[in-house]
């Protein structure tokens, strides 16, 4: 994975979720287990993108 690749994603999700959370009218719990399913969703990618984390298959 390239160096340049990542910080993009991380932006690009960032900016997401900012986005989500200012402007689209929800519940603040909502929005909070929202976040929280994103960062680890993107902290599991970014693990296995890195080699930190084995491939995870579901057979």
């Amino acid at each position: 994975m390239d160096l340049v690749n990542i910080v993009v994603v991380l932006i690009v999700v960032g900016v997401l979720l900012w986005l989500v959370n200012t402007y689209v009218p929800m519940d603040g719990k909502i929005k909070q287990i929202l976040n929280i399913v994103v960062v680890i969703f993107v902290i599991i990618w970014l693990l296995q993108g890195l080699g930190l984390l084995g491939s995870l298959r579901i057979n």
